[in-house]
């Protein structure tokens, strides 16, 4: 990117050297421009970069979660059928599964990779809404996402009042570190979930089940009659 700036630069001293005029212009105002096209140039291309690694964070948080409900979903029809339970997993919010997955004793709650995939999810809030409860949530736990906030010329309070969403910035190693941590995900949890497997169920989760059971017993009822 430095180097594609400083050829915009040159590029720029180029194309304008037909308007110098030795006996009017001064060179070294040319070479300011020149220096100021460059840098306009290379936060172009920041802001490109910075896009398009938010882009591939969503898709591949995106990715992962439809995998992970459509996966627990499949788990729990080993051992209950129902329509409720599955939309209930499919419309649960990700705390929500976050739980499931501990009640399920797929992982234990305080796993580094569920931290990690929690900082994916606020930064991924944030890149999609702008303005909300995960920008809050990103600024206070992880604000290695706001360069801002290293700024030592404003108080803390003031510092996180001027950051908004579009100081949110990402990096290659960001990318990394969240595709590290699907794949440590996937690599913890066990191949199958029996119903001998799950420990608790949320309340949120039993509701749906007592909801199916209803609906069976409705059912059989008919069935009979």
């Amino acid at each position: 990117m430095e180097e594609e700036a400083e050829q915009a630069s040159e590029d720029w001293l180029a194309k304008s050297a037909h308007r110098f005029n030795p006996d009017r212009d001064d060179p070294g105002s040319f070479e300011e421009d020149a220096y100021h096209e460059g840098v306009g140039f290379y936060l172009l291309l920041s802001e490109l970069r910075n896009q398009t690694i938010l882009s591939l964070i969503a898709g591949i948080f995106h990715g992962w979660d439809k995998e992970l409900r459509s996966w627990i979903a499949k788990e729990v029809h080993h051992w209950h059928l129902g329509d409720a339970v599955p939309a209930k997993i499919w419309s649960a919010n990700f705390d929500q599964i976050v739980e499931l997955v501990s009640d399920f004793r797929l992982s234990p709650p305080d796993a580094e990779y569920l931290r990690i995939l929690s900082a994916c999810r606020y930064v991924v809030n944030v890149y999609k809404h702008g303005k909300g409860s995960s920008l809050q949530k990103l600024k206070k736990n992880h604000p290695e996402f706001f360069p801002r906030l290293d700024d030592q010329h404003f108080p803390h309070d003031l510092n996180l009042d001027l950051t908004d969403h579009t100081d949110l910035v990402v990096t290659v190693e960001h990318f990394r570190r969240f595709s590290g941590a699907i794949v440590d995900f996937w690599n913890g949890i066990p191949h199958k979930v029996g119903e001998t497997d799950v420990e608790t169920v949320p309340d949120w989760l039993g509701e749906a089940i007592e909801r199916d059971r209803k609906a069976e017993l409705q059912k059989a009822g008919k069935l009979k009659k």
